[in-house]
């Protein structure tokens, strides 16, 4: 059975554990074992410690795991968890299958256009959408950053949305969960 490496920002929310175990019990229902980093160790005491003790046991991690599935739905901000952008980074370094998933529908370039510049966005005299600060809004049809969406789409992955129009809270595995039939049909072609 594959094993999967399943990031997002969920450990911030104060149902994270609920939401995680939920993902976990429908990774298992479509054949994937999903890894689990034990966190029962002797934990540093030093805060800057701890947090190298963490990105070297989720490294580990993904090593040991044959796929990722990422939450790229936006927190606190326009774009996925920074944390789960580098993790999709790190699983497509080693050449892994990648899939992502967001609850909101939207493209990067709404997303910026809308909700960081408040929609004062105008084509310059070249045609590329620039906010009033003169920077360009990326726009590539594409759920986040082309580096996240083109990295995913060059190793077979994919990066599933709900319905346009539609922004699905946190907890919903709806979207979630059409990406682990992505991956299931992804690794019944590749065999």
């Amino acid at each position: 059975m594959k094993t999967v490496y399943l990031a997002g920002p969920e450990v911030f929310f104060p149902d994270g554990a609920a939401i995680t175990a939920a993902k976990r019990e429908l990774t298992r229902s479509y054949g994937f074992v999903p890894q689990v980093w034990n966190e029962e160790r002797d934990w540093p005491s030093d805060k800057f410690e701890i947090g190298v003790f963490i990105a070297r046991g989720n490294e580990a991690v993904m090593s040991d795991s044959d796929f990722i599935i990422a939450n790229m739905t936006p927190f606190r901000g326009i774009s996925a968890d920074v944390g789960t952008a580098y993790e999709i980074g790190f699983m497509c370094a080693q050449g892994k299958p990648a899939f992502g998933y967001t609850n909101d529908s939207r493209f990067y370039g709404q997303r910026a256009a809308e909700d960081f510049y408040g929609g004062k966005v105008a084509p310059d005299a070249k045609g590329v959408t620039r906010g009033p600060d003169g920077q360009m809004v990326e726009d590539h049809a594409m759920s986040d950053n082309l580096m996240l969406d083109g990295g995913m789409h060059l190793r077979g992955g994919l990066v599933a949305r709900p319905p346009a129009g539609t922004v699905l809270p946190f907890g919903d595995l709806s979207v979630f969960e059409a990406c682990l039939a992505a991956a299931k049909r992804f690794f019944a072609t590749a065999s």
